[in-house]
């Protein structure tokens, strides 16, 4: 099965022109260098094989998978693909959180699919730094996004500090002047 791009790629809110990591297909040899992207299942037939590679390499996650067993393998990655395959479907915040907060997951953490300009500020908070937008002004949207909300409301992988901390803080300020 052919791993597929679904929009422009963006990266610190920027177009990337050309994706460093290159798809490969299941059924497909891997190229003896460069930068790759291989599926979940490629991954666990080869992993043996994989896990000696000297070039960066990537892998496309479904949002099934359960991270919790997942999660100790991902510092072997340089990029984690995480499909979001309907709006409605948030499995993909929850894997992204968990990789960043729970593994410490230092990579690039991409978010594709129904990757919509209403979910990319959260997906932001969640912990993906990268995003493939299925819209020419993707980088207008994304820019639109990221000034949607001033202040946040609970802790995230963002590490944002949240408004109730913010009045906390002032208040024992504001105290302590007294």
């Amino acid at each position: 099965m052919p791993l597929l791009k679904t929009g422009p790629l963006l990266k610190d809110g920027r177009l990337v022109g050309e994706d460093a990591f290159q798809p490969v297909a299941d059924d497909a040899p891997l190229p003896a260098s460069g930068a790759v992207l291989i599926s979940y299942a490629r991954w666990q037939a080869e992993k043996d094989q994989l896990g000696g590679r000297n070039s960066p390499l990537g892998i496309s996650l479904p949002n099934t998978v359960d991270v919790l067993g997942f999660g100790p393998e991902a510092e072997r990655f340089d990029l984690i693909v995480l499909n979001f395959p309907k709006f409605s479907d948030g499995r993909a915040y929850s894997q992204a959180r968990l990789l960043r907060e729970r593994f410490g997951y230092a990579g690039e953490l991409r978010a594709t699919g129904h990757v919509l300009q209403d979910q990319l500020w959260h997906m932001q908070r969640s912990g993906f730094d990268a995003f493939e937008i299925p819209r020419e002004d993707a980088a207008e949207a994304f820019a639109t996004a990221m000034q949607s909300f001033s202040h946040v409301y609970q802790p995230a992988a963002d590490g944002r500090v949240s408004a109730l901390k913010q009045r906390l803080a002032a208040s024992r300020k504001k105290d302590a002047a007294e």
